[in-house]
């Protein structure tokens, strides 16, 4: 199980400052798991509207972000297809339990559930602290 550092992880996928969503691995096992972790901080840029009196991360974000996990875990797996854009098939299940706020660190935990040529099935979770923010069930695709 390896750590990969906010510097290494624009070696397996393309997204960059300010759509990066993902500050550290702390867990990776090839074709199996993969952990990361996002420090919410208060200065990204959609908490400027999302809401001004009330920050609350957009659950869309939170997705993105167990995407973003999930694509360094499959190409971590598959060294062929680094830096490759990888696109969404579904997402299924999404489930917000909770809000994410400024301040909060979510730790996403993902589990591939298929791994199959370019297609990967996993179901990811985020959490902050002990507690359930966000769970869905994604479906990606290794594009060119």
């Amino acid at each position: 199980m390896s750590v990969i550092e906010h510097h290494e992880i624009g070696k397996y996928i393309p997204h960059r400052h300010p759509f990066l969503l993902i500050d550290r691995i702390t867990e990776i096992e090839a074709f199996k798991r993969v952990v990361a972790i996002k420090n919410v901080t208060g200065s990204e840029y959609f908490f400027q509207g999302h809401f001004p009196e009330r920050p609350v991360m957009p659950g869309v974000l939170i997705i993105e972000a167990m995407a973003q996990a999930a694509a360094t875990l499959a190409t971590y797996s598959t060294p062929s297809e680094r830096g490759k854009i990888i696109f969404f098939a579904a997402i299924e299940r999404a489930r917000f339990r909770k809000p994410v706020i400024p301040g909060d660190t979510i730790r996403m935990e993902i589990d591939v559930d298929k791994a199959k040529s370019r297609m990967w099935k996993v179901n990811g979770k985020a959490f902050v602290g002990a507690d359930l923010a966000c769970e869905a069930n994604l479906t990606a695709m290794i594009g060119g």
